[in-house]
């Protein structure tokens, strides 16, 4: 569980980062979320309020690649799979939101996998 202090960092972080980017349906904001063992990402049109794809470690797709293996390298496995699927609607284009993230590690390294993919941001 993180403290009072560096939860307060991650509301103040995000606000700052989610206030300056929106997503259409062209250009849908990829959202990340990580947690101690997961890690989301979600592909989010905020002009209709929607989602149009997700992908995540809990998915059935992943469970034979990621077992095993280092949170890192499950982070690309999951950013692969998040640029299959907006790939598969046409999606090219995404505007990413690390929300209350670092860009370093998991979350860096899913991005990076994305951008290997075939998604532009």
């Amino acid at each position: 569980m993180a403290s009072k202090k560096t939860l307060k960092i991650r509301e103040k972080r995000a606000k700052r980062v989610r206030g300056k980017i929106t997503g259409t349906q062209e250009k849908p904001r990829l959202s990340v979320f990580r947690s101690d063992r997961h890690i989301y990402v979600q592909a989010i049109n905020d002009a209709q309020a929607s989602t149009l794809a997700t992908a995540s470690t809990l998915c059935k797709e992943l469970a034979s690649k990621i077992k095993g293996k280092k949170k890192v390298d499950i982070a690309k496995e999951v950013g692969k799979l998040i640029a299959e699927r907006l790939q598969s609607l046409g999606v090219d284009k995404v505007i990413f939101d690390r929300g209350s993230f670092l860009y370093h590690g998991r979350v860096k390294a899913l991005a990076d996998a994305a951008r290997e993919n075939g998604l532009k941001f």
